[in-house]
């Protein structure tokens, strides 16, 4: 088990979230919320009754990863 922190602060339908990683930030309300993640990931997330939700990752990932063959 790991231990992390998280500071958030809210203004309005924004919040940004510092982090030991870095700062991120997000937009929407209860129901829907669009996010970027402190390494530039997006991700929109939908929140439906009974405490189900879906996200999706959308754009391309500031991450990109090399296999390499030897």
């Amino acid at each position: 088990m790991g231990w992390g922190y998280r500071k958030s602060i809210k203004v309005g339908p924004f919040r940004i979230d510092l982090s030991p990683r870095g700062v991120g930030h997000s937009f929407g309300n209860r129901r829907f919320h669009v996010s970027r993640t402190p390494d530039g990931r997006k991700y929109v997330t939908v929140n439906l009754p009974g405490g189900f939700h879906v996200g999706k990752a959308i754009g391309r990932s500031s991450r990109r990863h090399h296999h390499y063959h030897y």
